[in-house]
């Protein structure tokens, strides 16, 4: 790398195999939303002791996020993939051989654990991207990151409408390896710029929230908006299994094609933020995703009505990550490991706290009460927002 600019690194070829790792990796944290009845079958569970599969999973994955994450500034990111490879691959192996709830729940935030591959490609793709194309980089790796959430849900239902449930986890086992191998092999080896302890390096990282201000908002607005994403997609399945709907395992993973409209948000983002700025981007996008539950609360009962719903959704919630995530890698480059650390943490722990809250909401209240707690969280992250960038204005308006 010594003599070779970053950005002639990041070739087309390079590029597609992060987006598709990234997909194949994070499809892994939502590969058990559809199958909750399933499991809940299988192990015969209660309704709260089955949300906490999906928390189980992102708990891990936000575990991760605070204790691995930033590793990838002070040690070689392609050997830290290859070892996060071989755990995500026996994690998933533990999951198809599960023989009870307690060890289900271990192995599934095992799996968060070892998907923290994407929060290492993130970075390598920001600092590899030339700086008039950040932006366009960051949208083709979100995209690989929205087609591996949204994609998950139909390809675990359809698997396991014919196979069952645990054979999902089985080929996620042989494509976490595959992918493994591949990065391994094609990956650019980075040599950090800064050594710390793995003590001071963890507390560099609260350091950071105090410093930087718009990493406190970017961290604050991303959690509400994703938390109410989870409570949508961890109670969806639960809402289209009972009546009125009754579909089976694998139409209810089809819903999962219809939140592909996100790759629309994705692409619109990473195309648009460049020229508009990232907070405009985010106020148009968050505008849609507290539509989204609008139209859930009035219409969630009918086919038209979630249809619609999950459309606004997903490009809501995939338009406002990409300018979020840009303004964050762009705070502090010798500590974007960090800086992503912080903000996925709180995207993380939120979509746990979202699915577990969406689970509870929906058997007290209903899927209308889903939908007014979604409304709720949107809600607040635009006003959050929108008042955060106010304030900004008014500080650097001349007096």
């Amino acid at each position: 790398m010594s003599n070779t600019p970053k950005s002639a690194l990041l070739s087309r070829p390079l590029l597609l195999l992060m987006a598709t790792s990234i997909a194949a990796t994070a499809a892994n944290l939502y590969y058990n939303q559809p199958l909750l009845p399933s499991i809940q079958t299988t192990f015969e569970l209660g309704d709260g002791a089955v949300g906490m599969i999906p928390s189980a999973t992102q708990l891990g994955y936000a575990a991760a996020i605070l204790l691995i994450s930033p590793l990838g500034d002070v040690m070689s990111r392609r050997s830290l993939i290859g070892y996060l490879s071989i755990l995500l691959t026996l994690a998933l192996l533990a999951v198809f051989a599960a023989p009870g709830f307690t060890a289900l729940a271990v192995a599934f935030f095992a799996v968060g654990l070892g998907a923290n591959i994407t929060q290492q490609l993130l970075p390598i793709g920001a600092s590899l991207a030339a700086p008039a194309r950040k932006g366009a980089v960051m949208g083709t790796l979100m995209t690989g990151l929205t087609v591996g959430i949204l994609l998950s849900r139909t390809v675990s239902g359809t698997i396991a409408e014919y196979f069952g449930w645990r054979s999902v986890f089985l080929v996620a086992a042989g494509l976490a390896a595959l992918f493994g191998i591949l990065l391994r092999v094609n990956l650019p080896d980075n040599k950090p710029k800064i050594s710390l302890s793995y003590p001071a390096l963890i507390a560099s990282m609260f350091g950071l929230i105090r410093r930087h201000g718009l990493l406190r908002e970017s961290v604050l607005t991303g959690a509400l908006w994703f938390a109410a994403f989870n409570a949508l997609w961890a109670t969806l399945a639960i809402h289209v299994t009972e009546a009125p709907f009754s579909y089976s395992v694998q139409q209810a993973g089809m819903f999962g094609l219809v939140g592909m409209a996100g790759i629309i948000g994705a692409k619109l983002a990473g195309r648009l933020v460049d020229r508009f700025g990232p907070a405009r981007i985010i106020t148009v996008a968050l505008g849609l995703v507290v539509s989204s539950f609008v139209v859930l609360a009035i219409w969630g009962n009918s086919l038209t009505g979630l249809v619609v719903g999950i459309i606004l959704l997903d490009i809501g919630v995939f338009g406002a990550q990409i300018p979020n995530q840009v303004r964050v890698f762009s705070i502090d480059p010798d500590a974007q490991s960090r800086m992503n650390a912080v903000y996925m943490l709180g995207y993380y722990l939120a979509a746990a706290v979202g699915s577990a809250l969406g689970v509870k909401v929906m058997s007290v209240a209903g899927w209308y009460g889903m939908a007014l707690f979604g409304f709720g969280l949107a809600s607040m992250a635009l006003i959050h927002h929108l008042w955060r960038n106010e304030a900004a204005r008014e500080r650097h308006s001349p007096t």
